[in-house]
């Protein structure tokens, strides 16, 4: 291994362990405050600015655009470098363009701020899946992974409220300043902070240090080898990542549609104000952090570190709880924010978990690239609960997007698990055996 003792080794891991979880967590909260700043004053801006649905539409649509493929170019451009001030740089760019955003007027200029946003932001997300896939190891991953994704939803609760705080007693252009001034200031913070893998740290893998079995056998399976090639075998020709890949445009469909649309929905069909739509909204995110955490622990403790089960059983439970929201046949503030609760924790439990299997079921040195390739999938699916669904309400009302959800949420399910199953335990036994002392 190294030259360190055990003793050295054991605090040295469990040091950078808590401290790089840490910066993770403060550093994507961050991003998803400069991220979702629009979707939260969209009320406000399109009484003021006189926007229309499809106007709406069309920035979120060029928004997710431009944030998938960004993420899928940066985290290969991340896992070729390994630049530790990359997450930093794009949070201070973000927080630069949440400002600007705030003094556009008219729709082109919305457009073009929104859709660079959309670029940088897509900087965050690689450095994150590097640090997640070599500082833990595959059985305690779930656990690890989900720890991290509260992020998403820290950063989801804490923004529906500040917006709304700040739109009502201020003006909505606040409400996007203050986000971008967090931005800049965490992001200047995060660029010193962050660190390579283990082995860059003069430490053994981690799958040495926890004498994991599962992550010694993915670091046989993941021999040096050109970017190029393994972008090639691993990633594009991979059927198993083509699957996944499409469970996750109807998971940010679903996703999206609900985190974007729901404030709105609630002010039109329930007549509430700004301030108890965002509120609920936030309830949202709640679930969706304890959905995140649950199905991580369950896939490490109940199923042995296999993903698939896990995710079966939270799309049955995201299914059943969208068709609640859409047939609840009362208007009851607190049975509806029970049903947000519910499709946030069973939304966010596949969100993570889908991530979390294609970096283990790709090339060890290829996290960044592998969930930046799935990210074109799930934006391409973030981008159609933007225009194309905003022209489905526009068509068929609010019936027909719940239709879209539930329908979307049903066939996630059907599409993915039996040929996941059988795969992954396929390309485990390819791996051999393995012992604790093979290096």
């Amino acid at each position: 291994m190294t030259g360190k003792n055990t003793l050295d080794l054991d605090s040295t891991y469990r040091f950078w362990r808590r401290r790089l979880m840490l910066f993770m967590i403060v550093g994507y909260a961050t991003f998803y405050l400069t991220r979702k700043s629009f979707n939260f004053v969209m009320p406000v801006m399109q009484s003021e600015l006189l926007l229309d649905k499809s106007d709406i539409g069309w920035i979120a649509t060029a928004f997710y655009l431009t944030y998938g493929i960004s993420k899928f170019l940066s985290g290969i451009f991340h896992d070729i470098t390994g630049y530790r001030w990359f997450m930093g740089v794009g949070l201070v760019m973000t927080g630069l363009l949440n400002i600007i955003f705030a003094y556009c007027l008219s729709f082109p200029a919305l457009l073009l701020v929104w859709t660079l946003n959309g670029f940088f932001q897509g900087w965050g997300w690689p450095p994150c899946a590097r640090i997640l896939t070599h500082w833990y190891s595959r059985n305690e991953r779930g656990f690890w992974w989900g720890l991290w994704n509260i992020s998403i939803n820290l950063g989801g609760m804490l923004l529906p409220l500040l917006t709304a705080l700040l739109a009502t007693q201020y003006s909505w252009q606040m409400a996007l300043i203050v986000p971008g001034v967090i931005g800049l200031v965490v992001g200047l913070w995060l660029c010193g902070q962050l660190r390579g893998t283990p082995q860059e740290e003069q430490l053994p893998s981690v799958g040495q240090w926890r004498q994991d079995l599962l992550e010694l056998r993915q670091e046989r399976l993941s021999p040096p080898m050109p970017m190029w090639v393994i972008l090639k075998d691993a990633i594009v020709f991979n059927r198993m990542i083509w699957l996944l890949g499409f469970s996750y445009i109807l998971v940010y469909l679903i996703r999206m549609a609900i985190n974007d649309w729901g404030n709105l929905w609630l002010t039109e069909t329930h007549g509430t104000n700004l301030l108890s739509a965002n509120a609920t909204l936030s309830l949202f995110e709640l679930g969706g952090l304890l959905g995140a955490l649950c199905s991580g622990w369950g896939s490490d403790i109940l199923f042995r570190g296999q993903r698939a089960p896990m995710i079966l059983l939270f799309s049955l439970g995201l299914c059943i709880s969208v068709s609640a929201l859409w047939l609840t046949p009362i208007h009851h503030y607190a049975l509806l924010a029970v049903c947000f609760f519910a499709i946030g924790f069973f939304v966010f439990g596949p969100q993570m978990l889908i991530g979390l299997a294609a970096t283990e079921y790709c090339h060890k040195k290829a996290a960044g690239a592998v969930t930046g390739y799935l990210g074109l999938y799930a934006y391409l699916g973030a981008a159609i609960a933007g225009w194309p669904l905003s022209q489905v309400i526009a068509h068929y009302g609010w019936s027909g997007m719940f239709t879209l959800l539930a329908s979307a949420a049903a066939l996630m399910g059907l599409l993915l698990m039996p040929l996941l199953i059988a795969n992954v335990s396929k390309r485990e036994h390819m791996a051999g055996s393995v012992s604790p002392s093979d290096n």
